[in-house]
């Protein structure tokens, strides 16, 4: 059996009634509609979300959500087991760049997933606690580099004064 060879079972389906042939029988003049109103005309509807002329939900609604910190600090997290690959003794962020783990620009994480075979000293913008305490079990030392300066000075207003 194919799938244009299905079809319903018998009596599970029956034809729609027949409105709207006279007065006569069933379903005539009116066709089941009541008299009158917008539904009783034509096609009766309405476009989707309209609100008869009340300013529709979707623009009632404010457009922006939520908060955007201005002085949030993103950064790419790179795995202790991704450096323990990378076979090297010195980490910087410049490495990683020209490795292909960061993009130019990014600030690094050091994040604790995985295990280093031998000594790495790595230079990071961040580092999580249990990866320092990895790198420095292993023999490695820890630097982190000043995260650069930001170029949108901070809002006015007064919640960020002194009162």
């Amino acid at each position: 059996m194919r799938v244009d060879e299905l079809s319903p079972a018998p009596g599970a389906t029956k034809a729609p009634q027949r409105v709207g042939r006279g007065i006569g029988g069933k379903g005539g003049k009116t066709a089941g509609r009541g008299t009158k109103g917008q539904q009783s005309r034509g096609r009766g509807k309405v476009a989707r979300g309209f609100e008869g002329g009340q300013m529709p939900l979707k623009q009632r609604v404010p457009k922006l959500k939520g908060f955007n910190n201005p002085f949030r600090v993103e950064y790419t997290a790179v795995n202790l087991h991704s450096i323990a690959k990378l076979d090297l003794v010195e980490i910087t962020p410049e490495v990683l760049v020209t490795r292909g783990l960061l993009r130019k620009g990014d600030l690094v994480k050091v994040l604790a997933y995985g295990e280093l075979a031998g000594k790495v000293n790595v230079t990071a913008h961040a580092v999580s606690k249990s990866a320092e305490a990895a790198i420095t079990a292993s023999g490695g030392s820890v630097t982190l580099v000043a995260l650069p300066h930001k170029i949108r000075p901070p809002a006015k207003g007064n919640q960020f004064t002194n009162r």
